[in-house]
């Protein structure tokens, strides 16, 4: 029987993916824990949105609340206090991203400048080391550091005869202390995409540079800065999607009714509404509302990294 050369080709196609399905259901069995995971916790969970267009009853279930259609979202829109949070929400997030660029960026070109391995490395861990640990345990490092009565800042202030601050229960204080801090934990582990694009430099362009009499602050000017521009937008333009992200975590474990005027965000509006309050048609509304714009935000923002820095993801 004689087969066409289409045929042949196809039969060698379909062999060839079989053979690559033998040599890697290893990794997909291992992928697999993971992909569940998200379908429940991710995607199963989305039949719950169901309680935003209703009056929830925690007796009846989902099933049996009955639906209200927008008055939640009404209702939420119509909150004396929701201008104020989204107000803070964007200005803490913003301002995180603000520094969480130009804090990386500066840490990686002064780190590009070290020229003995062992300080570098060193210093690297160090600065590394708070993106490791939880807001649980620095929250309350920073409780002890920033108290009023018996806090290292506020004895080193007194030196200076300047009175104790209360950083964590003043609303003039908290949202920079929540942006610095925040800072100070992620700034490190950012700062390897950075050293990773330092690191492809061709180190005949400094060379060339040195040559022509350009000192090291002309060659990071002219060389390094340029060559590591397309990752620093590609990183800002990525960073859009997070505009209403400002930190469930750190927020939850540093704020207090105290400073609700200045550091509730939405997230600690939900919880407060749906867990502490039971209000959970308003506080999946609330929720919802966040995700939609969350969505269109980061589709904005995968747009502009692929227009600016040709980053897709498919």
């Amino acid at each position: 029987m004689v087969h066409s050369e289409q045929e042949i080709k196809m039969h060698y196609a379909v062999k060839s993916k079989r053979s690559k399905w033998n040599q890697n259901w290893t990794l997909h069995a291992m992928l697999l824990p993971s992909v569940v995971l998200v379908l429940i916790y991710n995607y199963g969970t989305l039949f719950g949105l169901i309680m935003a267009f209703q009056k929830y009853n925690l007796a009846k279930g989902i099933l049996g609340s009955p639906f209200v259609g927008w008055k939640n979202f009404e209702y939420v829109l119509s909150f004396p206090d929701i201008s104020r949070v989204l107000y803070n929400t964007i200005f803490i997030a913003s301002m995180k991203i603000v520094l969480g660029l130009i804090a990386p960026v500066t840490m990686a070109l002064l780190l590009n400048e070290v020229r003995k391995i062992m300080f570098k490395r060193i210093f690297q861990t160090l600065v590394y080391l708070p993106h490791f640990l939880s807001w649980v345990i620095l929250g309350g490092i920073l409780i002890d550091i920033l108290s009023p009565s018996s806090g290292v800042v506020n004895q080193f202030l007194g030196l200076f005869g300047i009175k104790p601050i209360f950083f964590l229960g003043s609303n003039n204080w908290f949202p920079y202390v929540i942006v610095i801090s925040d800072t100070w934990k992620e700034f490190g582990f950012s700062t390897i995409v950075y050293l990773a694009s330092l690191a492809g430099i061709n180190p005949n362009l400094y060379e060339a540079a040195e040559v022509d009499g350009a000192g090291r602050w002309r060659q990071t000017w002219s060389i390094t800065l340029p060559a590591i521009t397309p990752i620093i937008v590609l990183m800002v333009t990525l960073s859009l999607g997070n505009v209403l992200n400002a930190g469930f975590d750190q927020i939850f474990n540093l704020y207090s009714p105290q400073v609700y005027e200045t550091g509730d965000i939405i997230d600690t509006l939900v919880y407060r509404i749906g867990l502490i309050d039971a209000q959970y048609s308003l506080a999946t509304a609330i929720g919802f509302m966040r995700s939609i714009v969350s969505f269109i935000l980061i589709s904005v923002s995968y747009v502009l990294a692929y227009r600016l820095a040709n980053y897709r993801i498919f």
